[in-house]
């Protein structure tokens, strides 16, 4: 099943090209790994599947449907958004997971409440805690938490973990997988770590000046033995090597 069918998307900003004719499909239940070097387009093309971006060209599907005729605060509780900074709404942890449902006239038991908590793995002793007192993990925890209140089909992940310490990351990231098998979670995940993208990836896309060098299975790609030249040039922090295009 292709949950997003992305056909010829070409996105500018400010007169400069962004993304340059991106062709690409997400499938049910996988974890797709978008990366490159910083400015390719990962973030940019990740906002454009929740319409925080509006390409000039091209259309985005989800299940069939073009992104642009679904209400957007429908969309984006289909297909939430978990950012590399969090910003935790003022209030408590449970204000903070309730606020979503609450937009739509739900509220959210305390059982709830907890019981996404539970999922993220976020302590709930910390409910009743303001959310500006928790630490960056937490925060990540949290935001987990808050996005899986709208009951999402799709995470869209910017780069979660680049701002957490390893032990932070292993827990955030421990915490994503395990939602993903338990609720059949579909991931769409940037991210600059290739260690990351070995733990966590079921494919991966390479991007470089707004366009998809790459894309196919993720442990093929970055197996260091017989993996891609191109991608294995960008693990290591290299060019790709002369006559590889």
């Amino acid at each position: 099943m292709i949950v997003f069918d992305v056909q010829h998307l070409s996105l500018t900003r400010g007169g400069i090209p962004v993304l340059h004719d991106i062709t690409m499909q997400v499938r049910e239940g996988e974890t797709l790994v978008l990366m490159g070097p910083s400015g390719g387009g990962k973030s940019s093309l990740l906002r454009c599947l929740n319409r925080l971006e509006e390409p000039q060209q091209g259309c985005i599907l989800l299940r069939g449907q073009d992104i642009r005729e679904i209400p957007v605060i429908e969309l984006r509780r289909r297909v939430g958004m978990i950012f590399q900074k969090t910003s935790p709404f003022e209030g408590t942890v449970a204000e903070n997971i309730a606020y979503g449902p609450a937009l739509r006239g739900e509220t959210l038991s305390r059982e709830r409440i907890l019981a996404l908590m539970e999922a993220a793995a976020l302590d709930v002793d910390l409910i009743d805690r303001p959310a500006s007192a928790l630490s960056g993990g937490q925060e990540q925890r949290l935001a987990i938490a808050r996005a899986l209140a709208n009951e999402p089909e799709v995470l869209l992940l910017d780069e979660p973990t680049s701002a957490l310490d390893p032990v932070a990351t292993h827990n955030v990231e421990a915490a994503l997988l395990r939602l993903r098998v338990q609720m059949g979670l579909t991931m769409v995940w940037v991210s600059h770590s290739v260690e990351q993208a070995r733990r966590v990836a079921d494919r991966l896309l390479l991007l470089e000046a707004g366009r998809i060098v790459r894309c196919g299975d993720a442990q093929t790609l970055l197996d260091a033995d017989s993996g891609d030249a191109r991608v294995l040039a960008f693990a290591a922090g290299q060019s790709a090597p002369v006559g590889q295009p």
